[in-house]
């Protein structure tokens, strides 16, 4: 199902033909799950961000991509109207649990309703210590618990056209080998999305999508190449790279209060791989964009501890994290959370 852009010239019939009046286009993003890793607080869905694009009779809705596909992902899109058979693509920032656990239910939905093949973009399989991460077999497995229990066979003796090997063999893999510049790993139509391979775990990746109403930079929990201080930033510089004059960045963002010298019992090595407020305030005024988007928080808003980790001082909202990224030197729009939070760009930038 993958489409590539062919470029073509017509000729005018006639030469005092009136040209045609440009489409009107949008983008839109919306945070369909703001939970900052493993933990469960307070309703939140995983890690996620839908981008939609289309013209704007059609409520921006021709093409629709879902960025990382934590748990509660297939709740948050029902809200939106959407089933997992509405989606042309799926992109994973990395091979953690929480950016990828509802990837189970959504793509056993999208087989139980006979839906079709689906491009899944990740990063390809690579060494990490004794151990490799595997997007392939991952997708290879997704419906196994399925399969074993039984209920793969039940099913399709009652409906026939669900695919014999079960959600996995709609899964249409892309794999995206390592590269430290942007590379275009999916394209549909005006939608080009490129991908960078970005500090955080081994094989994470960042993504930009392109289109003629905007762009947006899905920064994944993408953090600085150098682990620990002494460094300028706890932001990635590839991250940076690919959000040069992006209109949108939406980034995992982590509160210093979370770091040891507040006397946090947080574990150095997941505080120190992440990008804190302050730091990503700096980058997106740097790289020049419109909207600054944080997601996967850590601690969540309003949330008194983050998993079995106390938050120092107590419970912090938007306008905690807001006025990091506006020391750090943002004066832009800023979106701190809010699952369902939506953002609309129109091809005047409006």
């Amino acid at each position: 199902m993958r489409h590539f852009l062919l470029a073509s010239l017509f000729l005018p019939l006639f030469a005092c033909a009136e040209p045609e009046p440009a489409v009107e286009t949008c983008l839109e993003v919306i945070l369909t799950g703001t939970q900052g890793g493993p933990p469960a607080v307070n309703g939140l869905a995983g890690a996620g961000t839908l981008v939609r694009y289309g013209s704007l009779a059609n409520q921006c809705n021709d093409t629709r991509l879902q960025f990382d596909v934590g748990r509660g992902t297939t709740m948050r899109l029902s809200q939106l109207d959407l089933t997992p058979n509405d989606l042309d693509a799926i992109f994973l920032t990395h091979m953690h649990s929480d950016h990828t656990e509802g990837l189970i239910g959504l793509m056993q939905l999208r087989w139980h309703f006979t839906g079709g093949p689906i491009d899944l973009v990740c990063g390809s399989d690579i060494e990490a210590g004794d151990r490799t991460l595997s997007c392939r077999a991952y997708s290879e497995h997704i419906g196994d618990a399925f399969v074993e229990s039984g209920e793969i066979a039940q099913r399709r003796a009652e409906n026939s056209n669900r695919h014999a090997d079960g959600p996995a063999g709609l899964i249409s893999l892309l794999e995206v080998p390592p590269s430290k510049v942007p590379k275009v790993v999916w394209t549909s139509g005006d939608v080009t999305v490129s991908a960078i391979t970005v500090a955080h775990i081994p094989g994470s990746l960042a993504y930009r999508v392109s289109t003629p109403a905007g762009s947006v930079v899905i920064g994944g929990d993408a953090g600085n190449s150098v682990s620990a201080p002494p460094r300028v930033s706890s932001t990635s510089e590839a991250v940076e790279i690919l959000s040069k004059d992006a209109d949108i960045l939406v980034h995992s963002a982590i509160h210093p209060v979370f770091g040891a010298e507040s006397g946090s019992t947080f574990p150095a090595v997941a505080y120190f791989r992440q990008s804190n407020a302050f730091d990503l305030g700096a980058m997106a005024d740097r790289a020049g964009i419109r909207h600054l988007v944080f997601s996967h928080l850590i601690p969540s808003l309003d949330a008194e501890s983050h998993g079995p980790f106390g938050v120092p001082g107590g419970p912090l909202g938007e306008t905690d994290f807001a006025a990091l990224a506006q020391e750090g030197g943002f004066d832009g729009e800023i979106h701190v959370g809010g699952e369902l939070r939506l953002i609309r760009l129109t091809n005047d930038k409006k």
